[in-house]
């Protein structure tokens, strides 16, 4: 801890106003009661005219109460209470069509006063951008998630997906249905064509699959040519006409690559979730051994588990 008696006032100023990030007083009441340093252009504006105002006139009444209880919190705990916002132009009143065009990312770190502040009890609040630290944070999360051959949920977020709809299930009796395809004689078009045809059809069946489906339907790619559609509040029976018409889509697509998708078609199993399922899994090898029966049973068609 520094020896303050070693500084004068105007140099113990000097040293706040350098701050790179903003550090606010705010009062119980939501007063910006004082604000020092935010020198970093970079990140930050001149907030000097937000002293003297209160939060509420500054910002919408959600997140003004928002930032009131974060306050309120502060003082309670003493310590230190960290804390991530965000704050874009529907936020800031008067702001309108000037404000930043991207969301901006803040985390606040408050910090009870042990006296008061213009007769009220108050927090020092620092805010630091974190804006680009979130940005390569969701980048992380979306190639973590993302299939890179299809743009499609890869199995990992397919796997989550399904359980937070069992999860629902299990609770609340909602209906999902889950259908897995893959295409017919895939093999046959690596061997005679090459992987990278191999590639275009797969990407041609997640085009589909973008395109035709439902906006609440979640499609997948699992491994190789196989694919996962999770369909949401939806019973086998409601679909198995989406299911169908699927499999007509990316048959006649696959048809235009050419001699490649000469006679390419789909084969699918499909099934739903039921009361006695203890997993998502069970769901999903279903829907398998209705993929493997209609392999069997001469391809280019959709069979339902329970068929």
């Amino acid at each position: 801890m520094a020896d303050l008696s070693l500084f004068t006032t105007e140099q113990i100023a000097a040293l706040l106003a350098a701050l790179p990030d903003p550090a606010f007083i705010f009062t119980r009441s939501g007063k910006y009661a004082a604000l020092f340093g935010g020198t970093d252009a970079r990140y930050y504006h001149d907030g000097s005219s937000l002293v003297g105002k209160r939060i509420g006139d500054v910002l919408n009444a959600e997140k003004a109460a928002w930032f009131l209880a974060q306050i309120a919190v502060a003082l309670a705990k003493r310590g230190l209470h960290v804390v991530e916002y965000r704050l874009d132009r529907k936020d800031v009143k008067g702001l309108e069509g000037d404000g930043p065009d991207d969301t901006i990312w803040f985390e606040g770190r408050a910090q009870a006063l042990d006296y008061q502040v213009d007769g009220e009890d108050a927090v020092l609040w620092v805010a630091s951008n974190i804006t680009t630290s979130k940005k390569l944070e969701a980048l992380l999360r979306m190639q973590s998630e993302t299939d890179a051959l299809t743009g499609l949920a890869n199995r990992r977020k397919l796997m989550q997906a399904l359980n937070d709809s069992h999860g629902l299930h299990a609770r609340y009796r909602t209906p999902a249905s889950v259908l897995i395809f893959d295409i017919d004689n895939f093999k046959d078009i690596n061997d005679r064509y090459g992987h990278l045809s191999g590639d275009k059809a797969i990407q041609v069946t997640a085009d589909v699959c973008r395109r035709e489906l439902r906006t609440t339907d979640f499609p997948a790619r699992l491994g190789g040519d196989e694919f996962v559609i999770l369909m949401p509040h939806t019973t086998w029976e409601q679909a198995m006409p989406i299911a169908e018409r699927l499999r007509q889509r990316i048959a006649d697509q696959l048809r235009e690559l050419g001699t490649l998708g000469q006679g390419a078609t789909i084969s699918g199993g499909l099934d739903q979730m039921l009361p006695g399922d203890t997993s998502s899994e069970e769901v999903l090898k279903r829907a398998d051994d209705a993929l493997y029966r209609a392999k069997h049973g001469g391809r280019n068609r959709i069979v339902h588990h329970g068929a």
